[in-house]
């Protein structure tokens, strides 16, 4: 049995994979694995309780068609990566796709079980202008840069270890209404089962909440030293200190328009100077999401992309919780959403306490 399972959906057009396989030889060496390259062996293979890499290979249409059969798969499974955790390569023949491809894959692997640690993918567009800046700081070209991301990724994959807390501290942050909010009512019922830990909830509903400025690096850099940021106010008073104290982050989120509200959206924003100074590798990112109509997923993946991919939370197996209510408190009429929400708070309790978070 090998150290992991590299998930390598099979490309028609093989000098297309030329650059991805030279990722792989570099990011692979001196590791043993099994591999998959199709989705009938998928199938057939037990993928729980492993480390999974997934490499894919995207032309310039953004599509593997292996890849989408495996993807089904994973879909229509949805304990087929039960306490795995997983890490992603995708290279793309183009400037387009790799985000929104590895994080339909990330979601729909999370939902199917898979854990996920902090900045679980490596990505390489065609041009590889997105290595610029991590060329320039190893000092190597822009594909050297590449290599070095994709070992690196291999290693915090096979190191991840589950967390151990007895009792975890955990913060939620929304920007709703309690009297109207479906999110929130759905938020209560979860709580409810988490007499075990020790919960701080903050609001930033008001409209005292200001997006990121944007400053020069050395600005931000300035400012993230001493744990602030240069509008200050209360993200950087309460949620700043709140986020360093917490071992998990349950972002309450309503869906508006198919995205994270403005003042969530905001908040990951201005996360970016704490980022500076600290990683989030061991605290835990959860989610609840509730649409009027459909559109929860996008909203998941928003999370995903954001704070799991970009800010570094790890992304515990089953992260989210999507609902579809739209008239005040109609989410309490659900039927079955007292059981989901309850395993829901058995799903955070595990991950915090070591009772089955990917341990391996």
């Amino acid at each position: 049995m090998g150290d992991f399972v590299l998930i390598n959906p099979l490309c028609s057009e093989t000098r297309k994979t030329e650059r991805l396989q030279a990722i792989l030889d570099a990011s692979l060496k001196g590791y043993s694995y099994e591999e998959i390259v199709t989705a009938e062996e998928f199938e057939k293979t037990d993928l729980r309780g492993k480390k999974l890499l997934f490499s894919i290979s995207l032309g310039e249409s953004g599509i593997n068609l292996e890849y989408y059969s495996m993807l089904k798969l994973i879909r229509l499974r949805r304990d087929c990566f039960e306490g795995s955790v997983g890490g992603v390569i995708i290279d793309g023949n183009s400037e387009l796709f790799t985000k929104s491809v590895s994080r339909e894959l990330v979601f729909s692997a999370n939902r199917s079980g898979c854990t996920f640690p902090g900045r679980p993918l490596v990505e390489g567009t065609r041009s590889l202008k997105n290595f610029n800046i991590r060329a320039q700081n190893f000092q190597v070209d822009n594909l050297g840069a590449y290599m070095i991301a994709g070992r690196q990724l291999v290693y915090n994959m096979l190191q991840f270890k589950p967390l151990a807390k007895k009792q975890p501290k955990i913060l939620m942050l929304h920007a709703s209404e309690y009297k109207t909010s479906n999110s929130l009512s759905l938020w209560e019922m979860v709580r409810e089962h988490l007499g075990e830990c020790d919960i701080r909830e903050i609001s930033i509903r008001n409209g005292k909440v200001m997006d990121c400025r944007v400053c020069p690096y050395e600005t931000c850099r300035h400012f993230a030293e001493e744990e602030k940021c240069f509008y200050g106010g209360p993200i950087v008073e309460d949620v700043y200190p709140a986020v360093l104290d917490c071992d998990a982050l349950v972002m309450v989120c309503p869906n508006y328009n198919d995205a994270l509200g403005a003042n969530l959206a905001a908040f990951i924003n201005r996360l970016t100077a704490l980022v500076m100074t600290h990683k989030f590798y061991d605290k835990c990112l959860f989610g609840i999401v509730v649409s009027g109509y459909s559109g929860g997923d996008l909203v998941a993946q928003q999370l995903i992309s954001a704070l799991n991919m970009n800010k570094t939370f790890r992304l515990p197996g089953y992260f989210s919780l999507l609902e579809t209510a739209n008239n005040p408190k109609e989410i309490l009429e659900i039927e079955g959403i007292e059981k989901r929400a309850e395993s829901f708070a058995r799903t955070i309790l595990k991950n915090l306490k070591n009772e089955g978070c990917g341990s391996l």
